[in-house]
């Protein structure tokens, strides 16, 4: 069984990670999420899973309105040849997450098969607070960027911190 939010919560408690969490209506897409940018401060973001041609798997997460070009992001990740999007059971096979509740917490439900490559945008990195879903599409997770890393490595990943987006590529990131 996947991990649930307790279970999440659970486990920063125990990595002595504080986050802050708020319930709201469930969002799908970065476009419906709006107005809680408004209402819950620091960077809002966006998760892709993707899969190269060789099967590997990655979790590419970038801020919101991030662009990130898919024909030649396999480039900086070091992918084999162009990816393309996981399906919806590869999802919740790997990271135990249905579409619209991608997250880089569903790490947690891939520490010991460590099928999956976590990319964290540059210029994500590059601000205090991350916002994410805590594995539900019905909440939003306030963690810092750096206990956001020390999440990942508790969970058996090594995060590449990477320029993916236009902005962290045009910043020198």
């Amino acid at each position: 069984m996947p991990a649930t939010r307790d279970d999440l919560l659970a486990f920063f408690e125990e990595l002595g990670i504080p986050v802050t969490t708020v319930d709201h209506e469930p969002v799908f897409t970065v476009a419906e999420s709006g107005d809680l940018h408004e209402r819950i401060p620091g960077a809002h973001t966006k998760n892709l899973f993707v899969k190269d041609k060789k099967g590997r798997l990655f979790l590419i997460v970038a801020l919101h309105d991030a662009e990130i070009d898919l024909k030649k992001v396999h480039q900086i990740i070091g992918a084999q040849g162009r990816v393309s999007f996981g399906n919806a059971d590869l999802l919740m096979e790997v990271l135990g997450v249905e579409p619209g509740s991608v997250t880089p917490f569903s790490l947690i439900n891939d520490r010991e098969a460590q099928r999956v490559t976590p990319v964290f945008d540059a210029a994500m990195m590059q601000h205090e607070v991350l916002n994410y879903h805590p594995l539900k599409n019905n909440a939003t997770t306030s963690i810092s960027s750096a206990d956001l890393l020390k999440f990942a490595s508790a969970c058996g990943h090594t995060a590449q911190v990477l320029a993916v987006s236009d902005e962290a590529k045009v910043a020198g990131l």
